[in-house]
């Protein structure tokens, strides 16, 4: 089965969700999804789509480089990690590559509530990705 064939429902969802410069194209066994995303929501429908497909993302046959449109506005959260920096990560779990690091009592931006575990994030420098929610304290 092709890897088009087996996340058809991803590649729909995208494609029917207003992702601007979107880009699908199955590279050296490896599907790629790219663009910009109009709302956090999407972004995270997608990642739940992949999950449902793949359970915990196992098989690695996906990589998607989806970033929220920088329109969208979020509330602003403080890291709250002992001492070490906090792993932004592409997708919402442990085995997803880090993307970026914040440091501890740094603020980024909340863009959304992805689960009660994983929130995604943007950093001051741009960095955006999923951060586990326990290190995060949001500011009123």
């Amino acid at each position: 089965m092709s890897l088009v064939s087996k996340y058809q429902v991803l590649i729909d969802t995208a494609k029917s969700s207003g992702i601007d410069d979107l880009q699908i194209a199955e590279m050296d066994g490896v599907l790629q999804v790219r663009g910009t995303a109009p709302s956090a929501d999407v972004k995270n429908k997608l990642w739940d789509i992949y999950n449902q497909i793949d359970p915990n993302f196992l098989t690695g046959d996906v990589v998607m480089n989806v970033d929220v449109s920088t329109a969208v506005t979020g509330s602003q959260a403080r890291v709250i990690t002992e001492s070490s920096n906090l792993n932004i990560r592409k997708g919402p779990g442990t085995d997803q590559p880090i993307v970026g690091k914040a440091a501890k009592d740094e603020v980024i931006t909340l863009i959304s509530r992805a689960n009660d575990q994983w929130w995604l994030v943007r950093t001051k420098d741009g960095e955006e990705g999923y951060c586990y929610a326990q290190y995060l304290e949001p500011i009123a």
